[in-house]
């Protein structure tokens, strides 16, 4: 199964064949535990949920170590789904070793958090004009919408709110290195989310 959990360590620098470098992003990968099979005539949906990052027993609920101690898994603390219909078992174990004949990934990681923000910090909006008499219209976002017709806004309108802290899929990321030893993979460019973020790693779709 081409999918693994893990944990974004930073961003540094390799050399290729020729000495130039290369930006890439070290990610702590696995290892990851099946920690439930999904099927069709049992849930409706082939998929496989995986565990991830083992923890002491007191940071995890009582629900969570009785689904862990019956197949005799770790206390792992991140648990994610994965689609697909490959055959795994409850148990099985899966290393960075999965990504090692694959050329690129995905990576769906959180983006950090700005917190409120308003139009000209969130969309690059121009604002307002700095004379004539303004005083306080300089980054505001001006007129949202007409009066009689439609006579309201429309959703989905670009105004001030909360930036960042949302679901980002960086695509196609060129795997640069695989490191079985330290559980590390090293993709070319940047991923979504600040150092130690949870990151899903997945074989990429649009290769």
């Amino acid at each position: 199964m081409k999918g693994l959990i893990g944990k974004k360590v930073g961003m540094t620098q390799i050399f290729d064949e020729s000495g130039a470098a290369i930006p890439v992003t070290v990610i702590e990968a696995g290892p990851c535990y099946v920690t439930q099979v999904r099927t069709v005539d049992k849930d409706g949906y082939a998929a496989v949920q995986l565990g991830f990052e083992e923890v002491e027993t007191r940071k995890l609920t009582g629900g969570r170590l009785g689904h862990l101690k019956k197949y005799d898994l770790p206390t792992l603390k991140y648990l994610k789904e994965f689609r697909t219909k490959e055959e795994v078992e409850e148990g099985q174990k899966f290393t960075v070793d999965v990504f090692a004949d694959v050329d690129r990934v995905d990576v769906i990681g959180r983006s950090k958090g700005k917190g409120f923000a308003g139009v000209v910090k969130r969309y690059g909006f121009a604002g307002g004009p700095k004379t004539h008499g303004q005083s306080d219209r300089l980054r505001a976002p001006g007129s949202i919408g007409a009066t009689s017709t439609p006579g309201r806004v429309f959703k989905g309108k670009r105004m001030p709110g909360r930036m960042g802290n949302q679901t980002v899929t960086a695509q196609n990321l060129e795997v640069s290195l695989v490191n079985p030893e330290k559980n590390l993979i090293a993709v070319r460019g940047s991923v979504p989310g600040p150092k130690g973020g949870l990151v899903v790693i997945k074989e990429a779709r649009k290769n």
